[in-house]
């Protein structure tokens, strides 16, 4: 309640200066009694902000005994920011670093202008520097693909104008190129990969397409409706991944205890059970995403079993096969 009732006042105190700010620049040499007025304060209020806008904000403020009342000695001076908290000015610091998430998208360019301009806004005196954060912090970027910027920014317009867009592309499992034409219905962020859930014309149902394996995009004159039951979340499933499929299934993992602090700590999903036995600890939850499940079951070797459903402890039977036959183990 106290942080809520700082932050309140704060805001007040921001809203105020910037008031007394546009009041100066506006030319009309406002005395304390018109400013406490015109922001329903006490005279001594105004002269307290006055006073920290000289000394902590370093606004060129004067006081003109001919017009009796305030002006800039700098005329093209303005208020550039709101008084920052040092955990604000952190926040905007690591905002730099960050970005890494969006490397190799038109989005990168963009954001980072808007980085240095909220930098440039900054008072002297409260600069967000990023720069320490180099040498003190290390930020592990998601494993993403390249993605043409050309192709980036086309398939987004069409997202956004809500027109068919065609391009060529890769699927997973095959080394060519295929000619695909879609109507983008929603953009989903994985990781630092960006995928397009859309209507493929050539299959006549909603598929999902990464945008690391597409090229040659153009934009059609072909404009298309959204179904009105269409749901992103009925395809994928943010909690655990992106593949498409409307089929819930629910998962049962044992994890050793080995492991079992990381499972005790980790958010599985929404709905999860997670509970302390004494052979490990038992983890359920419900999700649309078997493939994703089974690459993480497999990626966590012995200290990870597959109770259910079925189909997945099938699943991870034929991959062990598989990878017997790789290693010649019999």
């Amino acid at each position: 309640m106290k942080k809520n009732t700082r932050s309140n006042e704060q805001k007040v105190i921001t809203k105020r200066l910037f008031v007394i700010d546009e009041m100066i620049r506006s030319g009309t040499y406002p005395s304390i009694k018109e400013l406490a007025i015109l922001t329903e304060v006490t005279p001594r209020t105004i002269q307290r902000d006055i006073e920290y806008m000289r000394d902590m904000l370093s606004a060129p403020i004067e006081y003109s005994y001919l017009h009796r009342g305030y002006l800039y000695s700098q005329p093209n001076y303005y208020l550039k920011s709101v008084p920052l908290t040092e955990g604000e000015l952190f926040s905007i610091a690591l905002f730099d670093r960050l970005l890494e998430d969006y490397r190799n998208t038109p989005l990168e360019d963009s954001l980072r202008k808007i980085f240095l301009k909220i930098e440039r806004s900054l008072p002297e005196n409260a600069k967000a520097d990023s720069g320490f954060l180099t040498k003190q912090m290390t930020f592990i970027p998601g494993h993403a693909g390249i993605i043409d910027r050309e192709t980036f920014q086309t398939v987004f317009t069409a997202l956004k104008t809500k027109h068919t867009v065609s391009f060529d592309y890769r699927p997973l499992k095959k080394s060519g190129y295929t000619r695909r034409t879609v109507n983008p219905y929603h953009a989903v962020a994985q990781n630092g990969n960006w995928y397009i859930i859309g209507l493929c014309h050539e299959k006549g149902e909603p598929r999902l397409f990464s945008l690391s394996r597409m090229k040659s995009a153009v934009l059609t004159e072909n404009s298309f409706v959204i179904p009105a039951g269409f749901k992103a979340n009925d395809y994928i499933d943010p909690n655990v991944g992106v593949w498409v499929s409307r089929t819930s299934y629910k998962i049962e993992l044992l994890v050793d205890n080995e492991i079992g602090v990381y499972a005790l700590e980790r958010r599985w999903h929404e709905d999860q059970e997670v509970e302390q036995r004494e052979d490990g600890v038992y983890v359920r939850f419900t999700t649309t995403q078997m493939p994703e499940v089974l690459r993480w079951v497999l990626g966590q070797g012995h200290t990870v079993k597959a109770l259910g459903p079925a189909e997945l402890v099938e699943m991870v039977k034929a991959e062990l096969e598989k990878m017997k036959k790789i290693y010649d183990i019999r």
